[in-house]
């Protein structure tokens, strides 16, 4: 546990960017975030140094990702298919199973060491999901969790007398990968996504309920840097969060 927690968080924009390139600069600061925790535990209580926070923004180009949790068969475009759509795919580290990344889509990724706020997995995965439902809510949008389930939904709330889900529509995807404390990977919040590339994929290993966009919801198109400034103050409201100088 940090002697200081240090709340102040490196917001930084990133704009369009390749996946893997994305990834290698999440792992590079997750890394340092780890090796500087271990290097103060080597250290005078007063001399150790404050660890950093994070809070990536970014779009990617078309991608399909696998976490650890999931089956390749939830993957139904071969390579030709993939190329075909102009989409990579990869596997990687994170929870979770299938999901997509593309244009029109706000990818948030937390780089935390929770040791500055709190050390509860559940409770961080609980205020991601709580950041996003509060921003679709200033859009009229009424978003919820599903029990068991990981991730924001949309209508979730209309039950049939057998007692089954009306319409659920997933909304926003979430897989994340902590070590020591720290985080990486995050959230995905479809703003005005092509809702057609997720088709290609049993999203999530869940083939029975829908996907849906803020954009679909809607009816029109909204701004994803609308979207990011309104997640950002929530996700800085619910961590008691400040912005780094």
């Amino acid at each position: 546990m940090n002697t200081v927690q240090n709340h102040s968080v490196e917001v930084q924009s990133l704009g369009l960017k390749d996946y893997q390139e994305t990834w290698d600069y999440q792992e590079q600061l997750f890394k340092s975030v780890v090796d500087l925790k271990l290097a103060n535990r080597d250290l005078p209580e007063q001399e150790q140094k404050e660890t950093p926070n994070y809070l990536l923004f970014v779009e990617h180009p078309h991608v399909y990702t696998l976490g650890k949790s999931g089956h390749e068969s939830n993957l139904l475009l071969n390579e030709d298919g993939l190329k075909e759509k102009h989409a990579t795919y990869y596997k990687i580290n994170r929870g979770g199973d299938i999901t997509y990344h593309g244009p029109g889509q706000l990818v948030c990724y937390p780089i935390l060491d929770l040791d500055n706020f709190f050390t509860d997995i559940h409770k961080y995965l609980r205020l991601l999901e709580e950041a996003v439902i509060l921003t679709l809510a200033e859009y009229g949008l009424k978003a919820g969790r599903i029990e068991g389930l990981t991730g924001v939904w949309l209508d979730i709330d209309k039950e049939n007398p057998e007692g089954a889900f009306w319409n659920p529509r997933k909304i926003c995807a979430i897989g994340v990968k902590t070590s020591r404390w720290v985080t990486m990977h995050g959230l995905a919040l479809n703003v005005n996504p092509d809702l057609g590339y997720f088709n290609n994929i049993i999203p999530c290993g869940i083939d029975d309920k829908a996907v849906t966009s803020i954009s679909k919801e809607l009816n029109r198109e909204v701004s994803l840097e609308e979207v990011q400034g309104k997640l950002k103050a929530h996700l800085f409201e619910l961590f008691e969060m400040n912005e780094a100088k």
